[in-house]
């Protein structure tokens, strides 16, 4: 075995130059989050306008986290939120799951054109068919509910795409196999295509769930009822409530990151690729 080349002076200043230029750009983006958390944290007394700013609290306290759920209905906010976050993922997996799967894996004349229809719609602005959508609510009688929020989220071209970019990669001879088994397609498509594709699939959820989860201007369209606000909804009414005391929308900020990031930290591991193995355990 050839042993690895000695490092030069000049790759070293490279590397060290790159390794300096991205602490910049994650210490620029922590910044914002921890004076976000640290303004949260300071206490009654405390002034969180002092010069020059102190970006630990001195008289740390949770307070402002204690007033936010007595003073503001911010557990029916989280919630609604979670409600309608769940269901837009789990409608997501399993509609773009079974648009994925004829379109990577069926042989069927206007295949081409119909994906490359569904993949066109992703350039359309949001914008553009809100007030079809609007009116389309409407005549379902299903303004001002959470389902309202839930359908337009329920199936997305990125999301077929994704999926069909994983099926497509899984191998013929997984498909022959559980053929010769007895399967039948939808039988293949939950034995073979979905173990196959896990890491696209929880990719895929959290691109939704942070999608819907921190979606504003739909919810404001569609919704009058303060009881079925959203996390978005609910930190704009609490900056008008409580404007003159920003610890309160600073813990309310925070709240509405802790599950993005909880999700993030927990699925993170999974999004590896794994080369269709898991459609050959068992």
């Amino acid at each position: 075995m050839r042993p690895a080349p000695a490092a030069t002076p000049r790759s070293t200043l490279t590397t060290a130059l790159q390794l300096a230029l991205l602490l910049l750009v994650a210490l620029a983006m922590l910044v914002p989050l921890l004076w976000l958390v640290s303004t949260s944290l300071k206490g009654p007394a405390e002034n969180i306008f002092s010069s020059p700013p102190a970006l630990l609290p001195a008289q740390p306290s949770l307070a402002a986290y204690g007033q936010l759920f007595s003073s503001s209905p911010m557990g029916t906010y989280l919630l609604n939120s979670t409600l309608v976050s769940g269901l837009a993922v789990v409608c997501n997996l399993l509609f773009c799951s079974l648009a994925a799967y004829p379109l990577a894996r069926l042989r069927f004349r206007g295949r081409g054109l119909m994906l490359a229809l569904v993949v066109a719609t992703i350039l359309i602005p949001f914008q553009v068919v809100m007030i079809p959508l609007y009116l389309l609510m409407v005549q379902l009688g299903l303004r001002n509910t959470l389902l309202a929020l839930v359908i337009p989220q329920a199936a997305t071209a990125f999301g077929i795409f994704l999926l069909r970019q994983s099926f497509v990669g899984v191998p013929a001879e997984l498909e022959e196999a559980a053929r010769i088994d007895g399967c039948s397609p939808l039988g293949e498509w939950w034995n073979v295509m979905i173990p196959a594709a896990k890491a696209d699939l929880i990719t895929l959820a959290m691109f939704v769930f942070i999608g819907t989860w921190s979606d504003f201007l739909w919810p404001l369209v569609i919704l009058d009822d303060p009881e079925l606000y959203t996390l978005p909804l609910g930190l704009q009414q609490l900056a008008s409530s409580f404007s003159l005391d920003w610890r309160l929308v600073a813990a309310g900020s925070v709240v509405s990151i802790l599950p993005v990031l909880a999700a993030f930290i927990a699925l993170q591991r999974h999004i590896l690729p794994n080369a269709s193995g898991d459609a050959v355990k068992g």
